[in-house]
């Protein structure tokens, strides 16, 4: 309904009245601008002025699109989470979608260090990948912060594991750009191939589902996710092992 540009352009009576619009939502649809000034101790005047900050010709205009929006929501269903996995696990079956797992997990396997980043949901995952990783014997770290700060001879010989839906996130893509400066091999977990961290990437695994907004939240299913990185994972440890294997055969 207000996005975070228009929220930060508020006055302080301005304030008053995106509050109470917030808790009260379903009755201003119902109010006249005057009651509305009255509940919210402030002028016609100032109700007018934020209408038009937010796009709106008048108070009417705001009220109809606040019924909207209300309705919407009231009306929005979620896509079925078994249609959009299904999906997913058909696609990835492929011989070329395989092919490429092993290649990356080749990479990993042979890198001293993994580091996952993500930010929001993602930095959550990118919680559990570290811990799933170093738990498979890949010692890993996860960072939910792109502005952490990271050092160049702490990622000597580092596979870099980026996680993010929409691969536009614009800090993200500015902690990646340092990364692969220092030398960081960068694999990339995105929704789409096209998605500008997937083309900085030397590495993309690309997902393509439908995303999903609830209003301003993003509910975008992240099993897919969870299945690379368990995927992932376990054909790196995989690797580890026959190599340890050839190593010990070879002696």
């Amino acid at each position: 309904m207000f996005t975070n540009e228009q929220i930060q352009t508020f006055s302080d009576l301005e304030y008053e009245l995106y509050n109470y619009i917030m808790k009260n939502s379903r009755e201003v649809t119902y109010m006249r601008i005057r009651e509305l000034a009255n509940e919210t101790h402030v002028s016609t005047t100032t109700i007018l002025r934020f209408c038009k900050k937010l796009g709106f010709d008048g108070f009417t205009e705001f009220k109809v699109h606040l019924k909207n929006y209300l309705a919407e929501e009231e009306t929005y269903r979620l896509n079925n989470t078994y249609t959009t996995v299904s999906d997913f696990v058909e696609r990835t079956l492929s011989a070329n979608y395989e092919t490429k797992i092993r290649e990356i997990a080749e990479v990993v396997a042979k890198a001293k260090i993994v580091i996952f980043i993500g930010a929001g949901t993602s930095g959550v995952i990118a919680e559990y990948g570290a811990r799933f990783f170093s738990g498979l014997k890949k010692f890993s770290l996860h960072i939910k912060d792109p502005y952490f700060p990271i050092y160049s001879h702490y990622i000597t010989d580092s596979v870099t594991i980026v996680l993010s839906v929409s691969g536009e996130s614009k800090s993200t893509m500015e902690k990646l750009d340092r990364l692969k400066q220092d030398g960081s091999i960068i694999v990339s977990l995105t929704n789409h191939s096209d998605s500008s961290l997937a083309k900085m990437s030397d590495y993309n695994l690309a997902y393509y589902i439908t995303t999903e907004y609830l209003g301003n939240v993003n509910l975008t299913t992240q099993i897919p996710v969870m299945f690379l990185i368990e995927r992932l994972g376990k054909e790196t440890f995989d690797y580890m092992q026959s190599s340890l294997i050839d190593r010990d055969e070879g002696k």
